[in-house]
């Protein structure tokens, strides 16, 4: 075959470092929210959905065909960081935790992930961020070592 196709899409999940609220004031979050899908569209990974609350972020994207998950993240953690502390409300002391979550998501499925990145708000008033982590882990068959997750 002589075209090389792909259809990937990635659910991403990260938390600010220790799960600090750096990321409370809702404009620096909606343009942290802008600031990311530019970051993808010029690494050929369309964010479909990016949203967050004071303490971590969800991006469902597109995955490249030309970059790896890991070099992805790394990318987008590293740019998003010094771009937060550069901003009137952010932080010099702000930083990404270490880890990261990527979870596959069928066609199928796009819409619903994109309704539950959407309602973050509204879902966090139930469940703190590590009780979301563990059921998304669970949900794709991933058993996680609470010594290691958490920084």
């Amino acid at each position: 075959m002589p075209q090389s196709l792909s259809n990937v899409l990635l659910h991403i999940v990260f938390s600010t470092k220790e799960r600090r609220p750096y990321l409370q004031v809702p404009q620096l979050r909606e343009n942290l929210h802008g600031y990311l899908i530019g970051v993808m569209r010029n690494l050929e990974c369309d964010s479909l959905c990016t949203n967050s609350v004071a303490d971590h972020i969800h991006i469902l994207c597109q995955l490249s065909r030309k970059i790896a998950i890991a070099d992805l993240i790394r990318e987008v953690k590293t740019s998003s960081s010094a771009w937060v502390k550069d901003q009137p409300n952010g932080s010099p002391a702000f930083h990404w935790q270490l880890g990261y979550g990527a979870f596959s998501v069928s066609q199928s499925n796009m819409e619903l992930v994109k309704r539950y990145i959407t309602n973050q708000e509204e879902h966090h008033r139930k469940i703190t961020f590590q009780e979301e982590f563990r059921e998304l882990c669970r949900r794709h068959g991933i058993e996680i070592d609470e010594r290691y997750i958490w920084d």
